[in-house]
């Protein structure tokens, strides 16, 4: 009986053993299982924490970069827009500044040659008067060929002139003394030179009685 008893207790110890064993394995398998489960949750968790920041980061940047363009687009536009009406004003002046002169050159001929045809107009007059005696009507005749003479001349320097290169001129002779008034910012030595040896060749006036001016505005 006793013998039987020992035998019982010994299976029932067995048991109890590898249920134990079976225990601490099954926990041990769980314990690993939870630590790689997380390991693996800690992994995740920062790669994407790694990720949101380098996104976020690099957002930043652009928007950054995206301010600071659009702040140098603004500013090169303002810059832009600054200096096209800063040109637009000085086109807008020298083209104002270039009607003025051409306005200038164009009603004083028109002026001259008034002046000239009236001239004329009243040795014709004389002509064709029968109180005027021949002697006058002679005098009248040269007057009228004189006038044409240096009208001619006139033409003829100013067509000269302007092709030295300047784009405006105009002569004015009155009596001996001679007006030139050229249209030019400046006049250098050489330019005054071939001026009046023109003027001197075409007009036969003298150098001290020739005048040059300029019109620069």
């Amino acid at each position: 009986m006793k013998n039987i008893i020992k035998k019982n207790q010994i299976v029932i110890f067995t048991i109890a053993l590898m249920l134990i064993a079976a225990g601490y394995m099954n926990y041990t398998t769980n314990v690993e299982n939870t630590l790689e489960a997380a390991k693996y949750i800690d992994t995740e968790k920062y790669s994407d924490l790694g990720d949101a920041t380098l996104v976020s980061s690099g957002n930043v940047e652009v928007m950054q970069n995206e301010e600071s363009l659009n702040t140098v687009t603004e500013e090169t536009n303002n810059v832009q827009e600054s200096n096209t009406n800063n040109e637009t004003t000085d086109n807008s002046a020298k083209e104002t500044s270039a009607q003025s002169k051409n306005q200038y050159f164009t009603q004083s001929k028109i002026d001259r040659d008034n002046m000239y045809s009236q001239l004329i107009e009243s040795y014709q007059k004389m002509l064709s008067s029968s109180e005027t005696s021949e002697t006058q009507k002679g005098i009248a005749q040269e007057e009228i060929q004189k006038i044409n003479n240096e009208k001619n001349a006139i033409m003829i320097a100013e067509n000269l002139i302007k092709n030295k290169g300047f784009d405006n001129v105009i002569i004015f002779v009155n009596d001996t003394s001679v007006n030139v008034i050229i249209d030019a910012n400046e006049l250098t030595k050489e330019q005054v030179a071939q001026i009046q040896n023109i003027v001197q060749r075409e007009l036969k006036a003298n150098t001290e009685d020739i005048h040059i001016s300029r019109k620069d505005n």
